[in-house]
């Protein structure tokens, strides 16, 4: 499908696989292990990627492929892999990447798991690490060093939902010759393309917004080719692959992506504005509020704020418990991106692996609040939040 011609709702729709002599409408499942070839030199020909074709559904399958290449060209990128989770993603663009010895520069505020990889497991490998805050330029400018070979961030960051220059990072990326890799689960291509600001990779766990409904596991990787194609050879050596079935789920899926965030960013930013003027709210957090302090940067990289709400109440560990317990509509899971709202307390769950010191350099505190704002009707939203406001010990 010719990507210039087209918008992001018809591509995401009208892009699939080509029908087979059965005429399906809607993509079939191909729930197979292995193919077979028409005689032994195709065999061979497949095996030494002479010729195109399916070999084997942990390296390639119609269904996965499919769901690669529609997001590709809803990111604007040449090639990518999918993997069976979105930490998959993250640790697969790591480790396909780095050498011992190398440096990798990240962003300071970064899903827990992906700061655990950095902080602990990579220093084990001789990989060093700097983190920095996402929304500062000059750390950003300042932490490079000669063994510098990867540049990692999310953008809004989790769970603080700060802004990170991608142009600028890019920038500095392309002059010290660094790969830079842009978490983009947060926002989707719906609402930011990183690679129209010079961003090497991005990566996704699929499992939140492009699923949206909270039923399957997925990751992506897409980019420069001759990057993408460093991970592929790690994934098909190691296993880390998406199944044909969540592929084809995560293909439909991304078919609703526009009208499903157009209502996510509708609500958070309802319950958002809400939030500023309740006097149990010590501050709150939302990319395109005017209180944010990078709202500009947020509305030249972003078409809409995200389905994300960020904010504190005033108390402490228990006053934070207390609200989320009184919460009737809001599910608590570890989740985010469904089309059910959900309620975390940050410090107690996914930050729950820092210490003190590390939460509080983030950003996060005792009554910190994460809302992954749903699609259900905001009149009721907002008075479960208040309801719970108001019975909150």
């Amino acid at each position: 499908m010719d990507s210039k011609k087209y918008n992001f709702e018809t591509k995401a729709i009208r892009s699939q696989s080509k029908q087979t002599h059965n005429r399906e409408h809607s993509t079939p499942l191909y729930l197979t292990s292995s193919f077979t070839f028409e005689n032994a030199e195709q065999g061979s020909a497949i095996f030494g990627g002479t010729e195109d074709g399916n070999l084997y559904s942990r390296f390639s399958n119609p269904n996965t492929q499919e769901f690669v290449d529609k997001l590709c060209l809803l990111e604007n990128c040449e090639a990518g892999i999918s993997t069976a989770s979105g930490m998959a993603a993250v640790y697969t663009s790591f480790v396909a990447l780095l050498s011992q010895g190398d440096h990798i520069l990240a962003s300071r505020d970064i899903f827990g798991n992906a700061s655990y990889i950095i902080t602990q497991i990579l220093p084990k490998m001789g990989v060093e690490y700097t983190l920095v805050d996402a929304d500062d330029n000059q750390a950003w400018k300042e932490g490079f060093r000669n063994n510098t070979r990867l540049v990692y961030l999310e953008t809004p960051s989790n769970p603080t939902l700060k802004i990170a220059d991608m142009q600028y990072i890019a920038d500095l990326c392309k002059q010290h010759g660094v790969v830079s890799i842009v978490d983009n689960c947060f926002a989707t291509p719906y609402l930011q393309t990183p690679a129209e600001f010079g961003i090497d990779l991005v990566i996704h766990s699929a499992t939140k917004y492009i699923d949206g409904q909270g039923r399957v596991l997925g990751g992506a990787i897409v980019g420069k080719k001759a990057i993408v194609d460093r991970c592929y050879e790690f994934i098909r050596r190691t296993g880390a692959c998406l199944s044909p079935f969540n592929a084809w789920v995560l293909s439909k899926s991304l078919e609703t992506l526009s009208i499903r965030m157009e209502r996510h960013c509708h609500n958070a930013e309802s319950i958002a504005h809400w939030l500023e003027d309740n006097d149990k709210i010590s501050y709150v957090s939302y990319p395109f509020l005017e209180s944010h302090p990078q709202q500009s940067l947020a509305k030249k990289q972003m078409r809409l704020g995200g389905g994300l709400v960020a904010f504190e109440i005033k108390g402490d560990t228990q006053q934070a418990m207390s609200f989320i317990n009184n919460l009737n509509i809001f599910s608590l899971t570890a989740n985010l991106g469904d089309s059910r709202s959900i309620a975390t307390h940050p410090a107690s769950t996914t930050h729950s692996k820092l210490n003190t010191e590390e939460q509080r350099k983030i950003g996060i505190t005792p009554g910190y609040i994460r809302l992954s704002v749903g699609l259900e009707n905001i009149d009721d939203l907002i008075q479960d939040i208040d309801h719970a406001l108001i019975k909150m010990k």
